[in-house]
């Protein structure tokens, strides 16, 4: 297990998503979770409901920011607006780190409100990299890249996606969101091995990580977030806790949303693996019994 200077928080333990058909509940009840992850971009506003929300969560739960929109991969400049309002959110929710995609998805100021996959060259690892060194410096906190989910893949392409990361990272000296369901859903639509990504990524960078579930199509596999999370997931999950250690874990459940309960159900199963871990250092990917 990889001494891990990234994870300085491995006492977070379990979050979920924080969404909307939830509020009432949480509200109401104050149900015992270790923390929630917000789509920054959705409280970035001067007021309404959704701050007035957030502030009362607040008021009892650890919060982490989560975007969508910040495009590192894309050839534009970097939105001043943007970050401006996005250090203001960070400032008032404390969140300990910032997560964002290591994707494109804007060209000339029109952005397509989707994760695209970015081809793997030097060259785009380099000005990624660049971006992401100016909003860690501008946000003042510890900032950390998610792998996308992918469909499509550049044929100018240099290097494997775990390679790419890893450049990325280790050039932009930042920490990494390793989502385990987008490695095994890419990892079935472009017919490579999901355990030799997990296994070459550097778990001294892994901050946080993402289990989902997915929908698995005549073709291809969708990252769907809309069901409980699949074995094989479970399994690299498993073997990403095995490498990086105690690590903050998110469950991520985004449409067909069931209640609270259940989604918060389906998180702490992450439990079992970590309590291995913990106990003895070491992790066997089993998944019998955990559903």
């Amino acid at each position: 297990m990889a001494a891990n200077r990234f994870n300085a928080f491995t006492d977070y333990g379990i979050g979920i998503g924080l969404r909307v058909p939830h509020y009432q509940h949480i509200l109401s009840q104050h149900p015992v979770v270790d923390w929630f992850e917000v789509i920054s971009e959705n409280y970035m506003v001067d007021g309404g409901r959704p701050l007035a929300v957030l502030d009362q969560i607040l008021e009892q739960y650890r919060i982490v920011q989560h975007g969508v929109s910040m495009y590192f991969g894309s050839a534009d400049r970097l939105n001043k607006e943007h970050l401006r309002r996005l250090k203001a959110l960070t400032r008032r929710t404390k969140t300990p780190w910032l997560t964002d995609h290591l994707c494109w998805g804007s060209v000339d100021g029109r952005y397509t409100h989707d994760l695209l996959p970015m081809p793997y060259t030097w060259e785009a690892a380099k000005i990624t990299a660049e971006k992401i060194r100016q909003v860690q410096d501008y946000l003042e906190i510890p900032v950390n890249v998610e792998n996308v989910s992918s469909y499509a893949e550049f044929h100018i392409s240099e290097m494997t996606e775990w390679q790419f990361l890893t450049e990325v990272v280790e050039r932009a000296d930042c920490g990494i969101l390793l989502d385990v369901n987008n490695i095994y859903v890419s990892s079935m639509n472009h017919n490579f091995n999901p355990q030799e990504y997990v296994d070459f990524v550097p778990a001294d960078r892994v901050a946080q990580i993402h289990i989902a579930g997915h929908s698995r199509f005549e073709k291809y596999l969708l990252d769907t977030h809309d069901h409980p999370v699949l074995d094989p997931v479970w399994d690299l999950y498993a073997r990403a806790i095995q490498r990086c250690g105690p690590t903050a874990t998110l469950l991520e459940w985004d449409d067909s949303i069931p209640s609270f309960e259940e989604v918060h159900a389906e998180a702490l199963k992450a439990n079992r693996f970590l309590s291995i871990v913990k106990s003895d250092g070491n992790t066997t990917p089993v998944c019998e019994g955990v559903r």
